[in-house]
């Protein structure tokens, strides 16, 4: 598989996640008494995870999250060369969706996007449920550490396989069900980017908390995995 085709995938993965994710946040969930809420923003956010990896899984292996190309490097599952591409076209795709999502948003009268947000993550005051930015730090940190334990287990070659995306998809779900009241929920630096970048303000001065957490989350649920779980582990396969 040509490397191209991977980061054009990984980019049309990330920019699905962020567009469909955080765009039901900002279009169905805002209505208060027919809005979808944090089930539906939960559910939202697997569901493009699942879809996108059944459709592009197969030519880039669907990280679609920083997090996760770094911490499938810490489980010998990617190759280090690979790594940086990767994460440059995740945010690329997902700076692409923010922007969409606000040019969509600023289409409703009364829209102000200091007010209504594009769904970014925050801490303090910036949290959606006013959660402390160590309760926030470590929510992430855990967090995505189960989620690379998620991913590497059911991709494991003695996994069932064609199974993996719905696994992965759901596990994405339930961490935002812990997580919204705490982040907005993030586990990905990606999808944490695009919105801050558009939004500015506070969410873009507490980005960085949410490019360290998923990061350290991400390289300890993937060296956990490899060197405390897994037996006979797949080798390292590069898309060059």
């Amino acid at each position: 598989m040509k490397s191209s085709n991977a980061l054009l995938a990984e980019a049309f993965g990330t920019f699905w996640l962020v567009f469909g994710g955080c765009g039901s946040a900002v279009f169905a969930a805002a209505f208060p008494e027919h809005g979808i809420g944090f089930l539906g923003v939960a559910l939202a956010f697997g569901l493009t995870v699942m879809t996108m990896a059944y459709t592009v899984g197969h030519v880039s292996g669907g990280h679609f999250n920083p997090a996760v190309t770094v911490g499938l490097w810490s489980g010998g599952r990617f190759p280090a060369k690979d790594v940086l591409p990767y994460i440059l076209a995740q945010v690329l795709g997902a700076i692409a969706a923010a922007f969409l999502l606000y040019w969509i948003a600023s289409g409703k009268p009364g829209y102000d996007l200091a007010t209504n947000g594009l769904a970014s993550n925050g801490v303090g005051e910036h949290s959606p449920g006013k959660y402390s930015m160590a309760a926030g730090f470590v929510t992430e940190v855990v967090l995505t550490c189960f989620f690379l334990l998620i991913i590497m287990g059911s991709t494991h070659w003695r996994a069932p396989a064609g199974f993996a995306p719905i696994a992965i998809g759901l596990g994405l779900t339930l961490i935002h069900l812990i997580s919204i009241p705490i982040t907005n929920t993030s586990v990905n630096p990606a999808r944490s980017t695009g919105p801050a970048l558009v939004e500015g303000g506070i969410a873009l001065h507490q980005l960085v908390i949410f490019w360290v957490a998923p990061i350290i989350g991400g390289v300890i649920g993937g060296w956990a995995y490899r060197n405390l779980i897994a037996e006979n582990d797949v080798p390292v396969v590069g898309n060059g």
